[in-house]
């Protein structure tokens, strides 16, 4: 059998392989474009999955999680006094280095080690005779040179010198009674007398030793001489005595209320003899310092027994004032992260959530904060495994039990011991 189209002539089987040729075709291209379907599907179900997973990742999992033994804490509201614990060294009020201002011989030590001195006592002596006989001869130039202005301002009255004579001599009375002012002032350096009042120190010259100005303590000895350069002896005013120590920048607020109120901060401390001591703040450094966040703060206490002496180490309690109308919980109850200060409130229905807090001071195992309201519960112990919306049950109180007295082993009569 034959067809013709368009003058071709085609048989009919040839026909049928065409055909089937082109399904065979079509049907390879089909499943090809479905596999490459497929892929892009499971592609594009695999980047959904992820950016919803990360969009949004608190897909809730209704699972019952088990209810945590806590122990919580009402807020309060009311007055807190801050008492810090704080370390320090006692430091004089006052402190001289006695030192020679000529250089000269020591004629005589006034004093003896240890002593007591009060200001302007005559501590050390140097030889003055000749700073004695410079200080006699321009006094006597000095009353020389008054005598002459004298005479020239009686002539001058009498018209017999020019007004020129007179300021003259004028000029030279006073230059003379400054030059005797001078040797006046080398005089007294002589005879060296304590500033301040104090006890003295260890004495470092005697009598004899040649000393000289100078800034560091030294003391040579050769076959012939020996010298001191630098301090002679010190004076320590021991009473009062100062107390240095630093303070957390957060109990600033409550140190300069407490001094506006005209209240002086006080302090305590107990030395090794037992006997308590007590002080008031008298200075705030001006500046924090950044590296520890504290501020140095002085604080003068009484010595009149002069147990007290510079550079001992003290621990002492710091009475900062009080906060008025504060939030006040235990400081075991605030949780300090990367996001700041938190704390877990529990609601009616034991539930607990995590809230944000500021804390102010904290001060004897309590902590000042704003961010909640009176009469909130917060939880203290317990927290290590609790998370926002769980559930909490308050711990049971604990109670003294006492353990029953065992019963005292009776010594055996002799019968008993027979009898066994």
């Amino acid at each position: 059998m034959a067809g013709v189209t368009h003058g071709v002539t085609v048989t009919l089987p040839a026909v049928v392989k065409i055909h089937k040729k082109n399904l065979v075709v079509m049907n390879y291209q089909s499943r090809k474009f479905t596999k490459k379907r497929l892929i892009w599907v499971a592609v594009v179900l695999v980047v959904a999955g992820g950016a919803a997973k990360y969009f949004w990742p608190a897909a809730k999992v209704d699972v019952k999680s088990p209810v945590q033994t806590v122990t919580t804490f009402v807020v309060e509201q009311r007055d807190f006094p801050v008492i810090l614990d704080a370390t320090g060294t006692t430091v004089a009020a006052n402190i001289v280095d006695i030192r020679p201002q000529v250089t000269n011989v020591v004629a005589k030590v006034h004093i003896k080690e240890g002593q007591k001195v009060n200001a302007g006592d005559l501590l050390i002596s140097l030889d003055d005779r000749a700073d004695r006989a410079n200080y006699e001869k321009a006094q006597a130039s000095a009353d020389d040179t008054e005598r002459q202005l004298h005479r020239a301002e009686e002539l001058l009255r009498q018209q017999f010198v020019a007004q020129g004579a007179v300021d003259t001599a004028r000029a030279n009375a006073q230059a003379a009674r400054a030059a005797a002012r001078a040797a006046q002032a080398a005089l007294s350096y002589d005879n060296i007398r304590s500033p301040i009042t104090g006890r003295a120190g260890i004495i470092n010259v005697f009598p004899g030793a040649l000393v000289q100005p100078g800034n560091t303590v030294s003391t040579s000895t050769t076959a012939t001489t020996t010298t001191t350069q630098g301090a002679m002896v010190t004076i320590t005013q021991l009473n009062p005595m100062n107390v240095q120590f630093t303070v957390p920048e957060s109990a600033l607020p409550a140190l300069f209320a407490a001094q506006q109120a005209g209240q002086s901060p006080t302090v305590t401390f107990q030395m090794g003899d037992g006997k308590k001591r007590e002080g008031k703040v008298f200075v705030i450094d001006n500046q924090v310092d950044q590296a520890i966040g504290a501020v140095k703060v002085k604080a003068v206490v009484d010595n009149a027994d002069h147990t007290l002496i510079p550079g001992q180490f003290v621990r002492l309690q710091v009475n900062a004032g009080s906060f008025k109308n504060v939030l006040v919980v235990p400081s075991q109850a605030v949780v300090s992260n990367a996001r700041g200060d938190q704390v877990f409130v529990v609601d009616a229905e034991n539930t607990v959530s995590l809230k944000p807090v500021k804390v102010q001071t904290q001060s004897q195992g309590f902590a000042v904060i704003a961010g909640l309201e009176a009469g909130d519960k917060v939880v203290v112990e317990g927290k290590q495994n609790l998370r926002p919306n769980g559930k909490v049950k308050e711990a049971a109180a604990k109670t003294d039990a006492k353990p029953e007295a065992k019963a005292e082993a009776k010594p055996e009569t002799k019968a008993e011991a027979a009898h066994k």
